[in-house]
């Protein structure tokens, strides 16, 4: 590992090689984050309510749709079809009801609790407990010690874990089902749970909020449970908990994209001095997927968004355009994706493959390989992709 890190603090030192010129994405940008303020449109800025209910309609209608396409036709056939629809539709809610937790979805803080509240809580997110710790997020992106989101294990940390426990932690399709369990348990390092009113995660004058989502996700979770000895629970199976895996799948993969690097670009992470909000921010990964994107209202256009989170999802686009002449070579362009993103999971999978750890010292840091890791996952991927 040691003749690695001092490779790729060489290569890091250097700048990372980008189209034949030297850039390096750790450098302090030229420019302030008021001048990409400056450059986006100001009705960009506009949230509109009609427009964002409008969304919810659409998704919601969808779901109905599906409920009935696959209790009409119920052969299976059709249920693979109806779980990856369904999955892809709960987590195009999640990301509605995303937008109500920033405040972009409208600006009535009370329609934005109700309906981030509904949204939420019938795909078994507690509203208030996550938009608390994803905003704790945002304002903390790429910092190493205060991100809440695929924050980067210290190799102290990292060292401390047994052969199985990392071959697990880095195993595909494992890291995809992760969300659950950092609803209740967070990351490595990280104490608290996203449903205890006197979690770290939350200050005292935040425990009313969580306590209330708590109580509608326990709401949800009881009807689920009832509506299993009504219908059956391999019906219930069937209609909601395999959509559920595949929304977590969703989650899961589009997050962990937006803060790593691809094949090009190995992205920094900040401690100390080094860090601010526009460099944290810079450290995010625009994606393109392919027909998805209008399906999941446009999440990855994730730059933009992360650093103006009070953005609508329906200006984003357009804000980024407008942008992207201030950002210069801090702005990395998607990889455009065919109809279906494929490149996007060779993504993960080399990622998977070699971000493992950061070092415990520097502040400016990049992820590092654990060589005998790597050599058993590469194994591993070879054989099923």
């Amino acid at each position: 590992m040691e003749k690695e890190r001092k490779l790729k603090n060489e290569v890091n030192a250097n700048g990372v090689v980008e189209k034949g010129d030297s850039f390096d994405p750790a450098a302090p940008p030229p420019f302030k984050i008021g001048e990409i303020r400056a450059a986006i449109p100001k009705h960009c800025w506009v949230k509109n309510p009609w427009r964002s209910l409008s969304y919810v309609l659409r998704d919601l209608l969808v779901v109905l749709a599906l409920l009935a396409a696959a209790t009409h036709f119920n052969t299976w056939f059709f249920w693979p079809l109806y779980w990856v629809a369904q999955g892809t539709m709960f987590w195009a809610i999640f990301v509605l009801g995303h937008d109500c937790g920033h405040g972009s979805f409208s600006e009535s803080p009370l329609l934005n609790s109700f309906v981030g509240h509904i949204l939420h809580s019938s795909i078994l997110v507690p509203y208030n407990g996550w938009r608390i710790s994803h905003r704790t997020h945002h304002q903390n992106h790429g910092n190493v010690e205060h991100d809440e989101s695929w924050v980067p294990m210290p190799e102290k940390i990292y060292s401390k874990l047994d052969s199985s426990t990392r071959i697990l932690r880095f195993s595909l399709p494992l890291p995809m089902l992760a969300y659950p369990a950092y609803l209740w348990y967070r990351s490595p390092g990280k104490d608290g749970s996203h449903f205890n009113p006197y979690s770290s995660l939350f200050s005292p004058g935040e425990r009313k909020a969580v306590v209330i989502s708590t109580a509608c996700w326990t709401f949800m979770f009881g009807l689920l449970v009832y509506l299993s000895f009504v219908f059956g629970p391999i019906t219930m199976f069937k209609l909601y908990g395999v959509p559920y895996l595949i929304f977590v799948m969703w989650l899961d993969f589009v997050t962990y994209l937006h803060h790593h690097g691809d094949d090009e670009h190995k992205l920094p992470w900040y401690r100390g001095k080094e860090w601010n909000y526009l460099r944290g921010g810079l450290t995010t990964v625009d994606r393109d997927y392919g027909i998805f994107n209008n399906i999941h209202h446009d999440i990855g256009t994730h730059v933009i968004h992360h650093l103006f989170p009070q953005i609508p999802h329906y200006h984003l686009v357009e804000a980024t355009k407008a942008a992207k002449p201030v950002l210069g070579k801090y702005y990395r362009e998607p990889n455009k994706s065919g109809p279906i993103p494929v490149h996007l999971i060779k993504n993960l999978v080399k990622s998977i493959g070699e971000d493992h750890f950061v070092s415990d010292t520097g502040e400016i840091v990049y992820y590092e390989t654990d060589p005998q890791l790597k050599k058993f996952l590469a194994t591993k991927f070879e054989r099923y992709f």
